[in-house]
């Protein structure tokens, strides 16, 4: 089908609604961002395109306002990633489409394992990213999806304390409804980057994998 109206959850920067008003000029595209600092960035960047903050569990939009969802890097944060996709397909025409990427299970694996070796027996609920197969029970009730695939990629960093710097520069957080209080004493963090150091550390730097789920689906 036609796509003329579309709807980017978590634009960010603008990195991907660039490209795609570069390949559509013509795409009526509204864009969204849970925060507000992101949006007012953006609306500088593009004038034209309406933007606004949003949350993407609770989308602001009439039912079957567009033709195309799309959206990178956001939906690996949600506790209800189900419910999500469900307010998805209420704002998308019939026959609409959803254009998704998100980080998988594997991602920062190596992050996540030395923080649990440095906390010892406590468990440290960090944010668990979806896996392929939950990705794909959450889109099969509400879509046909046409593509589904994990690819992974690599980021070299001259130290842990650099690659923990970079995740916050981004905005990446721990969403986890069962986050507790306290797990980053100094104590922790420096046993982890030791640990991380020694495991992980090559002469090429420091690591960190990130395993990216693509989804592409069409509205039931």
């Amino acid at each position: 089908m036609p796509c003329q109206r579309a709807l980017e959850i978590g634009c960010g920067t603008g990195m991907l609604s660039r490209q795609v008003l570069q390949k559509q000029p013509d795409l009526q595209l509204i864009m969204t961002d849970l925060a507000h600092g992101m949006s007012c960035h953006v609306q500088q960047q593009f004038p034209a395109c309406p933007v606004c903050d949003t949350d993407a569990v609770a989308l602001p939009f009439l039912a079957e306002s567009f033709d195309l969802v799309l959206s990178s890097s956001v939906y690996q944060w949600l506790n209800d990633l189900p419910g999500a996709f469900v307010e998805v397909s209420r704002v998308l025409a019939p026959g609409g489409r959803f254009a998704v990427a998100l980080f998988g299970e594997k991602t920062l694996y190596e992050l996540r394992a030395a923080h649990q070796q440095a906390l010892g027996n406590r468990s440290s609920h960090g944010q668990s990213f979806p896996d392929l197969k939950q990705v794909a029970s959450a889109a099969s009730g509400v879509f046909e999806i046409e593509l589904l695939r994990a690819e992974f990629e690599m980021e070299w960093h001259a130290t842990v304390p650099d690659l923990i710097r970079n995740l916050k520069r981004i905005g990446a957080q721990n969403a986890s409804q069962n986050r507790p209080q306290g797990l980053a004493s100094r104590q922790v963090m420096q046993r982890m980057i030791d640990y991380y150091q020694q495991q992980y550390g090559t002469d090429k730097g420091i690591p960190a994998t990130y395993e990216v789920i693509y989804l592409l689906a069409q509205r039931k």
